[in-house]
Protein backbone atom coordinates (compact mmCIF):
# COMPACT_ATOMS: atom_id res chain seq x y z
CA UNK A 1 0.00 0.00 0.00
CA UNK A 2 0.98 3.71 -0.32
CA UNK A 3 1.02 6.21 1.78
CA UNK A 4 1.38 10.34 1.53
CA UNK A 5 3.22 10.86 5.18
CA UNK A 6 1.65 13.92 6.32
CA UNK A 7 4.15 13.86 9.60
CA UNK A 8 7.42 12.74 10.00
CA UNK A 9 7.34 9.16 11.50
CA UNK A 10 10.97 7.85 12.57
CA UNK A 11 12.26 5.45 10.72
CA UNK A 12 10.13 6.05 7.75
CA UNK A 13 10.51 8.98 5.88
CA UNK A 14 9.50 13.02 6.52
CA UNK A 15 6.10 14.49 5.98
CA UNK A 16 5.38 14.74 1.91
CA UNK A 17 7.02 11.60 1.32
CA UNK A 18 5.05 8.82 -0.61
CA UNK A 19 6.35 5.30 0.90
CA UNK A 20 5.55 1.87 0.25
CA UNK A 21 4.16 0.15 3.42
CA UNK A 22 2.37 -2.99 4.79
CA UNK A 23 -1.33 -3.16 4.16
CA UNK A 24 -2.09 -3.34 8.52
CA UNK A 25 0.42 -0.77 9.21
CA UNK A 26 -0.67 1.72 6.94
CA UNK A 27 -4.53 1.53 7.50
CA UNK A 28 -4.18 0.64 11.22
CA UNK A 29 -1.29 3.00 12.49
CA UNK A 30 0.01 5.16 9.47
CA UNK A 31 -3.79 6.67 8.83
CA UNK A 32 -5.57 5.71 11.84
CA UNK A 33 -3.35 7.63 14.27
CA UNK A 34 -3.20 10.88 11.62
CA UNK A 35 0.18 10.10 10.51
CA UNK A 36 -0.36 9.50 6.58
CA UNK A 37 -3.38 8.97 4.03
CA UNK A 38 -3.41 6.78 1.96
CA UNK A 39 -1.73 8.02 -1.43
CA UNK A 40 -4.53 8.75 -4.07
CA UNK A 41 -3.91 10.94 -6.88
CA UNK A 42 -6.55 13.48 -5.36
CA UNK A 43 -4.44 13.07 -1.98
CA UNK A 44 -1.72 14.01 -4.09
CA UNK A 45 -2.70 16.90 -5.69
CA UNK A 46 -4.39 18.28 -2.63
CA UNK A 47 -0.89 18.20 -1.03
CA UNK A 48 0.79 19.90 -3.08
CA UNK A 49 -1.71 22.71 -3.59
CA UNK A 50 -1.31 23.20 0.13
CA UNK A 51 2.54 23.25 0.13
CA UNK A 52 2.00 25.57 -2.51
CA UNK A 53 -0.18 28.15 -0.58
CA UNK A 54 2.14 27.70 2.48
CA UNK A 55 5.40 28.73 0.55
CA UNK A 56 3.23 31.70 -0.79
CA UNK A 57 1.93 32.82 2.91
CA UNK A 58 5.82 32.81 3.54
CA UNK A 59 7.03 34.18 0.67
CA UNK A 60 4.29 36.52 1.90
CA UNK A 61 5.61 37.01 5.54
CA UNK A 62 8.47 37.16 5.15
CA UNK A 63 8.08 40.52 2.47
CA UNK A 64 6.29 42.12 5.84
CA UNK A 65 8.90 41.30 8.02
CA UNK A 66 11.70 42.47 5.57
CA UNK A 67 9.50 46.05 4.73
CA UNK A 68 9.23 46.21 8.89
CA UNK A 69 12.89 46.16 8.99
CA UNK A 70 13.38 48.58 6.50
CA UNK A 71 10.74 50.80 8.43
CA UNK A 72 12.64 50.27 11.85
CA UNK A 73 16.22 51.14 10.68
CA UNK A 74 15.59 54.30 9.16
CA UNK A 75 13.39 55.12 12.12
CA UNK A 76 15.83 56.74 15.15
CA UNK A 77 13.15 56.89 18.29
CA UNK A 78 13.61 59.65 21.08
CA UNK A 79 13.39 58.23 24.82
CA UNK A 80 12.66 60.77 27.30
CA UNK A 81 13.52 59.34 31.44
CA UNK A 82 13.96 62.02 34.56
CA UNK A 83 17.29 62.80 35.53
CA UNK A 84 18.83 62.44 38.76
CA UNK A 85 20.61 65.37 40.34
CA UNK A 86 23.85 63.84 39.15
CA UNK A 87 22.94 63.46 35.84
CA UNK A 88 22.24 59.73 35.90
CA UNK A 89 18.57 58.67 34.72
CA UNK A 90 16.12 57.41 36.98
CA UNK A 91 16.14 52.95 36.64
CA UNK A 92 17.14 51.91 33.47
CA UNK A 93 15.93 52.44 29.90
CA UNK A 94 14.29 48.04 29.15
CA UNK A 95 13.07 46.30 26.41
CA UNK A 96 9.33 47.71 27.79
CA UNK A 97 10.37 51.39 27.13
CA UNK A 98 11.28 50.67 23.70
CA UNK A 99 8.71 48.42 22.93
CA UNK A 100 6.38 51.53 24.29
CA UNK A 101 8.26 53.83 22.24
CA UNK A 102 7.34 51.98 19.26
CA UNK A 103 3.81 51.73 19.85
CA UNK A 104 3.49 55.49 19.95
CA UNK A 105 5.29 55.83 16.50
CA UNK A 106 2.20 53.11 15.30
CA UNK A 107 4.93 50.04 15.23
CA UNK A 108 3.22 47.32 17.27
CA UNK A 109 6.54 44.77 18.39
CA UNK A 110 6.70 42.20 21.33
CA UNK A 111 9.25 43.64 24.56
CA UNK A 112 10.46 40.13 24.24
CA UNK A 113 11.31 40.31 20.91
CA UNK A 114 13.87 43.30 21.84
CA UNK A 115 17.42 43.22 22.57
CA UNK A 116 19.45 45.65 24.74
CA UNK A 117 23.18 44.85 25.75
CA UNK A 118 23.94 45.55 28.96
CA UNK A 119 21.31 48.38 31.39
CA UNK A 120 21.01 51.69 29.60
CA UNK A 121 21.00 54.10 32.81
CA UNK A 122 23.14 56.72 30.84
CA UNK A 123 21.76 59.40 28.17
CA UNK A 124 23.21 58.80 24.86
CA UNK A 125 22.33 57.29 21.26
CA UNK A 126 22.33 53.22 21.63
CA UNK A 127 21.05 50.20 19.53
CA UNK A 128 18.81 47.59 19.93
CA UNK A 129 18.46 44.24 18.04
CA UNK A 130 14.79 43.15 17.08
CA UNK A 131 13.84 39.69 16.44
CA UNK A 132 11.33 39.78 13.90
CA UNK A 133 11.39 36.19 12.92
CA UNK A 134 12.33 33.80 9.96
CA UNK A 135 16.34 34.93 10.99
CA UNK A 136 15.71 38.41 10.26
CA UNK A 137 16.80 41.00 12.61
CA UNK A 138 17.15 44.60 12.73
CA UNK A 139 18.45 47.09 14.14
CA UNK A 140 16.98 50.19 15.91
CA UNK A 141 18.64 52.63 16.72
CA UNK A 142 17.27 55.23 19.84
CA UNK A 143 18.74 58.13 21.70
CA UNK A 144 18.11 58.37 25.80
CA UNK A 145 17.37 62.29 26.63
CA UNK A 146 17.13 63.27 30.18
CA UNK A 147 13.79 65.62 31.23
Amino acid sequence: MKVLLIKDVKNLGKAGEIKEVKDGYGKNFLVAKGFAKIATEEVIEEWKKEQEQKAKEEAELIARLKELKRKLEALRLTIKKKLGANGSLFGAITNHDIADSLKSEGIEIDKKLIHIDGAIKATGLYEADVKLGHGIHAKLKFEVVGE
